[in-house]
């Protein structure tokens, strides 16, 4: 059955063609995103949703979406869409963060220069017939300081106008290298010195705690007298009570203000004051950047939908569609082997440690750590995925370690993952043949070779003759029937292992009298859900 998709938001009729194009189903209801209850009834319907920023992807709507896959943002922000509520389900949230970037650049561009020379007062008076030459004396921007809070995509942009401009830029980002600074010709500053330094001051970061009020009353303080500041990020950023106050006292000389507090904004501390200029978070708002987000996320939900593709995605690693055919086979085996160490763990799971050795090591190993978490964690909720999968192993407050080594052993690559709880330590590794099968390559530090079956019974004993025939003498009593089988043992009359493959699961009773021998220490039933694997 082809995916079904729902625009819910107001989206480009060509990103609805883009969708119909890859052979997905695509409802277009733009108005729908505004009648919650209309889109509760209607959400469990769907494995994708689009949007823009008009619906809200709330806690309650994703409990009532379930076939929902990918919420896919018709744009950068997602303050709209409950992020830990949709990775708990295991709903991948994508954005498109460069489809408007050039837009809201150009914007924040537009505001400085209209706080600048003071354009739309100046237009106003111009206009009632007045002519106020004399009133609206600006400041040149040539020569200033440009100082820019966030210097990732869009503070990147806004950096090269202003070098073009002839301005001095610099720029307070933690993330900011100082290869990039040069690269983009401005200067790497803490934020306290951009302050202290900046005629103009625009912003360009994601809201979070440490950003929030980033400018306040204190930040101010530490302005130059006069300084302009621009805000086409995100509301909140600035306190708006505490930017009011210093217009009034002419500390600050004027502000461009996109974003606000509360939004719609219909009151705001900042509206009346001279020389502010405020608009109605107009960033993204052009023909070009519209169209742009727009195909970028039905191109994105389809990839995803259609081949797997992961890209831009706020809550799981990206995976190309280049890389998701030669990924693939090893998601498979990093899923297997968390499962196996799942099914034959009983105690709670302190910590977690992954290799990577060979050619994986290379891969997108997040995406390979994820599936891994995801197989371990499913023997104890059964709708965890790739998604969700490190969310619940952190909240359970297992410890994760991951490490990447060149080729140490006659395996081109293997995944070994070791499982630590209070009581045993446990390991297994696997990799993936030229027939694309995932395969066990040693348990328990016992070396073999084991494709991964359906059904599979795992048993451990001291290494005597019999326990094959002893095996097979309780299953065959019961009608089970053993397919094959895989032998290992550590060294002659040591620790050996045996994996049994079954056609259909094994029952209860059976295992029980299998434990009952002595000679085995341990009868675990194993089951892959896993396509194309043996049995």
């Amino acid at each position: 059955m082809a995916p079904r998709v729902l625009v819910s938001d107001k989206l480009s009729q060509t990103a609805v063609q883009i969708f119909a194009d890859c052979g997905i189903e695509v409802d277009y209801m733009p108005d729908l995103g505004k009648d919650k209850d209309k889109l509760l009834e209607v959400i469990g319907q769907y494995d994708g949703l689009a949007i823009r920023s008009a619906t809200k992807v709330t806690e309650k709507l994703i409990q009532a979406a379930t076939k929902l896959k990918v919420v896919g943002r018709a744009g950068i922000g997602v303050d709209n869409v409950d992020i830990p509520a949709a990775s708990r389900k295991g709903i991948i949230v994508m954005n498109t963060p460069f489809g408007n970037s050039i837009t809201t650049a150009e914007h924040a561009i537009a505001l400085m220069f209209a706080v600048a020379r003071q354009l739309p007062a100046a237009d106003a008076s111009t206009q009632a017939g007045k002519w106020e030459k004399n009133r609206f004396m600006g400041v040149e921007i040539t020569g200033k300081t440009l100082g820019i809070i966030g210097c990732g995509n869009i503070g990147a942009i806004v950096a090269a106008r202003g070098v073009g401009l002839k301005m001095r830029v610099i720029a307070f980002d933690p993330f900011l290298s100082a290869d990039r600074a040069a690269q983009l010709g401005i200067e790497k500053v803490e934020l306290d010195d951009l302050f202290k330094r900046s005629d103009f001051i625009t912003l360009h970061t994601p809201m979070t705690d440490k950003t929030k009020g980033i400018i306040d009353k204190a930040a101010i303080a530490k302005m130059k007298d006069g300084v302009r500041i621009v805000n086409c990020a995100r509301g909140g950023l600035i306190v708006e009570a505490d930017l009011a106050e210093a217009i009034k006292s002419g500390k600050v000389a004027g502000a461009g203000v996109d974003v606000f507090e509360v939004e719609p904004a219909t009151n705001s501390p900042l509206f009346g004051l001279e020389n502010v200029v405020c608009t109605p978070h107009l960033g993204a708002s052009t023909s070009e950047a519209q169209e742009n987000v727009a195909l970028q996320v039905a191109e994105q939900m389809s990839d995803y939908l259609i081949r797997g593709a992961v890209a831009n995605a706020i809550n799981m690693p990206s995976i190309t569609a280049e890389e998701a055919p030669i990924l693939t086979p090893f998601v498979q085996l990093a899923e297997c082997l968390g499962a196996f160490a799942g099914q034959v763990t009983e105690e709670a799971i302190k910590s977690v440690e992954i290799i990577y050795d060979g050619s994986v090591a290379a891969m997108n190993t997040r995406a390979l750590t994820s599936a891994t978490l995801a197989g371990l964690i499913k023997s104890q909720v059964s709708d965890v995925n790739m998604v969700s999968a490190p969310i619940m192993a952190k909240e359970r407050g297992i410890q994760l370690t991951e490490s990447r080594r060149d080729k140490s052993g006659v395996f081109d690559s293997y995944i070994k993952l070791t499982v630590v709880t209070e009581k045993q330590t446990r390991s297994v590794a696997g990799t993936v043949f030229s027939d694309g099968k995932p395969r066990f390559i040693q348990i328990k530090g016992i070396n073999l070779d084991a494709e991964v079956g359906r059904h599979m019974v795992y048993t451990t004993n001291n290494d005597a003759p019999g326990i094959i025939g002893l095996l097979g003498t309780v299953f065959g009593k019961a009608g089970v029937n053993i397919a094959n089988f895989q032998l290992g043992r550590d060294r002659p009359g040591g620790n050996a292992i045996a994996l049994l493959y079954v056609d259909s699961p094994v029952p209860e009773d059976v295992l029980d009298a299998v434990r009952a021998h002595k000679e085995i220490a341990s009868a675990k039933p194993l089951r892959f859900d896993v396509a194309d694997v043996a049995g």
